[in-house]
């Protein structure tokens, strides 16, 4: 199994890789407020053991002697693995479904904030707010993306067809898209970064990091994203806000955990000189190595084997093959 670099980083850095915990914000008989950390998971997924925001409130419930069958804490919606920040759970089958039959309309305000890298061109610059409404698509890993072109059939003139092939633009007329709508707020602009706030029309995967890294803006540490800089060592988002009316007593509740005081220095200092970051070094790294196997290579076949040409290797068997190459 592949591990990012990024993870295998935090593997061997993080103190607590593994082993992060969980806040209680707020919790009654129906539901229960968090901060996640970064790098938890929220909920389980097939496959994997890794613990998760999940499994932590089940550990803390069942400490306290408040976890049962028909109390446990229930998936409503979710956060990325490397976004930290409020979500929600809830803890009876029935609050689950009034709250996801209902989440439009009773959250109120979800905000994020983000540090992202300006675009390689001052003049690609996004204004001070505005809304991206664009589809997503999803890879084969399963990570959102923008088509381009919309998701139509490819431009010969822009693409080549292999490119098309392999963004999935070649295999029907359309390919197969969501809706994706993100308002953006810039909070400060810097000289090679800038923090935003953000807000989700739609709750889709990846799509706020899908979104701003379309436009030229992926967020610090996304190494999913080709993140040039990496200056916390996690993703810079966080889940900021939750504001909604409980689906039950009808009482407007507000949650909000701040980001990390160093994001708004970081963005007002700038960072010209940034560290490269682990999955630059590693990448970097592997092709120099494979250009060292193909000149080593090359070199083996001018001085250490005899050529066979095309006629005698037609009128050879392997055996006789084998022997006029030693």
């Amino acid at each position: 199994m592949n591990v990012k670099s990024s993870t295998q980083y935090k593997r061997e850095h993080k103190a607590d890789y593994g082993k992060e915990r969980i806040e209680i914000l707020y919790e009654d008989d129906y539901l229960c407020v968090i901060n996640k950390p970064t790098g938890m998971l929220s909920c389980p997924y097939p496959g994997s053991r890794a613990r998760t925001a999940q499994d932590a409130l089940e550990q803390i419930m069942r400490k306290k002697g408040t976890l049962n069958a028909n109390h446990k804490p229930l998936v409503v919606h979710r956060l990325d693995r490397d976004t930290s920040g409020v979500m929600m759970f809830a803890f009876t089958e029935s609050a689950q479904k009034i709250i996801m039959d209902t989440w439009h309309e009773m959250v109120t305000e979800r905000l994020y904030h983000a540090v992202a890298e300006n675009p390689k061109d001052a003049r690609d610059a996004l204004p001070d707010s505005g809304l991206i409404d664009e589809p997503l698509a999803f890879n084969a890993h399963n990570v959102g993306y923008v088509p381009k072109n919309g998701g139509k059939d490819f431009d010969s003139t822009k693409m080549s067809r292999s490119s098309a092939i392999e963004q999935g633009l070649l295999k029907t007329d359309k390919i197969k898209t969501v809706p994706a709508r993100t308002n953006f707020r810039v909070v400060a602009r810097g000289k090679t970064h800038t923090l935003f706030e953000l807000s989700l029309d739609t709750g889709k995967k990846n799509q706020i990091r899908a979104h701003l890294s379309s436009k030229g803006y992926p967020l610090a540490g996304d190494e999913n994203y080709r993140a040039r800089t990496d200056p916390f060592h996690r993703l810079a988002l966080h889940a900021r806000t939750l504001e909604f009316i409980h689906p039950f007593t009808e009482k407007k509740m507000m949650f909000q955990v701040p980001e990390p005081e160093e994001w708004l220095e970081y963005v007002k200092k700038g960072d010209e000189k940034p560290e490269t970051p682990v999955w630059m070094k590693d990448f970097a790294d592997a092709k120099r190595n494979k250009r060292r196997e193909s000149k080593s290579e090359s070199a083996r076949v001018v001085l250490g084997e005899k050529r066979v040409s095309a006629k005698e290797r037609a009128h050879s068997d392997f055996i006789s093959l084998g022997k006029k190459r030693r």
